[in-house]
């Protein structure tokens, strides 16, 4: 009979280069590497875009022994019955959610991910471009001031922009913004002061038809239509040239993701998708086949685990366009719709609890001034831990394997089920904590 598992214990995640990752030592998810990655020693000239923490096999985590889902499918006690029962492929030691550290430079493309069924589909018919067959709800929390596309502004919104900037409206059929602009309750031929009065108004079926031919119409038109419009808008912002009803936070925005991207017709998207600014601490919740894309910052992230991206602007990578389109659900509102807020986890006010409304994951944090403790009740399910900041005592007691660990920066753990765990923090210490319950 095999020794007991230890119910605490660090792993090593894996870390991702991408071109818009933070280069070198800037890079949070390079910093954290540094501790958790075997070996691993940063190139101050290569990006650092992602840490990954969990079981997906595109970048597996590992215990000292192997793969982290080989050591977990041989102690399925560390995950529990009740997640074994909902989640099949936990059997195999494979956990429901993928946990991230993402450090963003340039912004990433934009995007949705597919719910279920279609992912499903993609997998099947598209197996070299949609590797597994699962969706990817998710769910992104600031470590530092973060900014980020969060779905569609509200459909006067979007008419607004359209009245206002004449390089949109150049590459949108007229008759689209006519339909959108019906839709919103507006005239045939709204006026800029018609569409701000109704710049709060969700979007119901009619708006949902109309915001979806338009969005088709700007990211399916021809280069040799939106290319000039480009660079006349780009040229118009950067001379300081803004028209009523137009912001300069925006235009800065475009002058910036061009700079990135030339010619990308992502770019119009600043005029289309809510722009987000979070502080740290703030979190977003992004369901299914809804479009978003990361701008810069440092975030958490934690999803179901899932690789699958539909992309279509801002981007050198494969875009799919007609899917993205059809996909999406035109959920369109306002920027505050996506934000999640946190709650206190036990009535622990140096624990707040982030739980999105899907079954895969939930996340806390944890923060501590220097000797401070406290107390993570069992969760009956497994969890992986990531300390960002700082250093702490973990200890647990009672249980089959007692003991305690030291951690700091970049330390990263997989936490058993039904396991209590004392944190003791031996200087100001921050810990995030991804786990699933059934």
């Amino acid at each position: 009979m095999s020794a007991p598992a230890p119910p605490v214990f660090k792993i090593a995640p894996g870390i991702q280069s991408y071109d818009w990752g933070k280069k070198g030592s800037s890079s949070l998810a390079a910093q954290l590497a540094e501790e958790s990655v075997p070996d691993f020693q940063v190139d101050e000239n290569k990006p650092y875009a992602e840490l990954w923490m969990g079981t997906h096999p595109n970048c597996p985590s590992r215990t000292g022994s192997g793969l982290l889902s080989e050591y977990l499918a041989a102690h399925p006690e560390l995950i529990g019955d009740a997640v074994l029962k909902r989640f099949p492929d936990a059997r195999n030691g494979d956990l429901p959610f993928l946990f991230k550290v993402l450090s963003i430079a340039t912004a990433l493309s934009i995007q949705a991910h597919p719910d279920k069924k279609l992912a499903e589909q993609l997998h099947k018919s598209k197996s070299d471009i949609y590797k597994d067959g699962n969706h990817k709800p998710e769910m992104a929390i600031a470590l530092t001031p973060f900014r980020a596309f969060l779905n569609f502004v509200p459909p006067a919104v979007l008419v607004r922009n359209l009245l206002a900037v004449p390089e949109l409206a150049a590459i949108v059929p007229s008759s689209a913004v006519s339909s959108l602009a019906k839709a919103a309750g507006l005239s045939d031929s709204p006026s800029l002061s018609d569409a701000q009065k109704l710049e709060e108004k969700t979007a119901g079926d009619e708006e949902k038809r109309a915001l979806k031919e338009v969005f088709s119409a700007l990211m399916s038109a021809n280069e040799d239509d939106f290319k000039p419009q480009l660079e006349k808008l780009v040229k118009r912002y950067k001379a300081g040239d803004l028209k009523d009803g137009e912001s300069k936070e925006i235009a800065d925005l475009a002058v910036e993701l061009e700079g990135q991207y030339p010619g990308d017709i992502g770019v119009f998207c600043v005029f289309i998708l809510n722009v987000v600014d979070l502080q740290p601490g703030e979190a977003a919740f992004l369901g299914a086949n809804m479009p978003h894309a990361y701008i810069n910052g440092n975030i958490i992230e934690c999803m179901a685990t899932s690789d699958n991206v539909v992309r279509a602007g801002l981007t050198p990578k494969l875009r799919d366009v007609d899917t993205l389109v059809s996909m999406l659900t035109y959920e369109a509102g306002p920027s505050t719709a996506q934000l999640l807020k946190p709650q206190e986890w036990h009535h622990d006010p140096s624990t707040l609890l982030y739980d999105p409304p899907i079954a895969e994951f939930s996340v806390l944090r944890t923060h501590l001034a220097k000797d401070e403790v406290t107390t993570h009740a069992a969760v009956q399910g497994p969890s992986i831990a990531v300390v960002t900041n700082g250093g702490a005592q973990l200890s647990w007691t009672p249980g089959e394997v007692d003991g305690d660990v030291q951690v700091t920066k970049g330390d990263v753990l997989f936490l058993g089920a039904g396991q209590e765990v004392k944190i003791q923090a031996l200087q100001d210490v921050e810990i995030f904590r991804a786990f699933v319950e059934a």
